[in-house]
């Protein structure tokens, strides 16, 4: 589909939500574990769903052709809600946020890559000149500026796990956009997306609080019950979680992944202008160039129909 302004909008949502729940995250570290809070963040995101979606509750309630389907559910459950969140906050024990964020950035090739690899949709050279772009904007927010901050990274075993992380992500958004024939509906030709999101968590939420309860076998970090973190928990089941996941599923389908990765390169740039609103400090020189980049990178790779 042709890039209008109404799927850019929809694409550039899931970013805007998940760089708040980074922004949340860091600012809620000393109050949760990370991987607990993912694992209640999908706990209560499923819960949500349940009592406004019918449509989720059907498919919870009685058999339906849907389960038919469960190892694709269960892989898109594994890779999209246990396994990205799960990796990235792991590579951030050992590893830093500018290195995580700077392999993140590398999401628009791996996406690239998965399809030419596992779907025969080779890229084109705009999408890697866009891919380029994008890469070398989230670059310069990261380096606030200054390239010199650049040459000081130092890659750790934790990055291996952030490639991971974004190896899952990648693969999650092809089986979305390609299911496989068996995965369509034989009466409409696609699924409810709430029954879809719904089944995907049944297994997703599962696979998070396992994690969780692993975590707490190590880790020693205590968990601080207050207003504030049920309602920092209310905005990741309902923002990054159920509305960004509508819009990204929805956006990938229309888009195809490898245009909608250039999308997520938008995270770091709307965190670092939240973090820098919390802070009192107005945006810099830096957020301007790189988010002409990162929409340029966007705008080169569209210059083409998307497969």
């Amino acid at each position: 589909m042709k890039l209008t302004p109404r799927l850019a909008l929809l694409l550039t949502l899931p970013p805007l939500l998940w760089a708040g729940n980074a922004v949340v995250g860091r600012h809620m570290a000393s109050q949760i574990p990370p991987l607990l809070l993912n694992g209640l963040r999908w706990a209560l995101a499923a819960l949500l769903l349940l009592l406004v979606s019918a449509s989720a509750r059907s498919v919870m309630s009685k058999p339906a052709p849907l389960w038919q389907r469960w190892r694709h559910l269960a892989l898109l459950g594994f890779l999209g809600m246990g396994c990205y969140n799960a990796l990235q906050y792991q590579a951030l024990r050992s590893s830093t946020a500018l290195n995580v964020t700077l392999i993140a950035a590398s999401m628009p090739l791996w996406m690239l890559s998965v399809g030419a690899l596992f779907y025969r949709v080779m890229p084109t050279r705009r999408q890697l000149a866009g891919a380029l772009l994008s890469l070398v904007g989230v670059a310069l927010v990261l380096a606030r500026g200054s390239w010199a901050a650049l040459l000081q990274v130092h890659f750790v075993a934790g990055d291996l796990l952030m490639l991971l992380a974004v190896f899952s992500w990648s693969v999650y958004s092809w089986l979305l956009a390609r299911p496989p024939e068996s995965m369509r509906d034989e009466t409409t030709g696609r699924w409810d997306w709430a029954a879809l999101l719904m089944a995907q968590m049944a297994f997703g939420a599962p696979i998070a609080l396992a994690m969780a309860g692993l975590e707490q076998s190590y880790s020693e970090q205590a968990t601080h019950l207050g207003p504030g973190l049920a309602w920092v928990l209310l905005y990741v089941a309902i923002g990054p979680s159920l509305i960004a996941y509508r819009c990204w599923g929805l956006g990938v389908s229309l888009a195809g992944p490898a245009l909608a990765a250039f999308f997520v390169n938008l995270t770091p740039l709307f965190a670092a202008l939240m973090s820098a609103t919390l802070l009192g400090e107005g945006p810099a020189w830096y957020h301007g160039a790189a988010f002409a980049l990162i929409a340029g990178g966007i705008l080169v790779s569209a210059g083409r129909r998307q497969a």
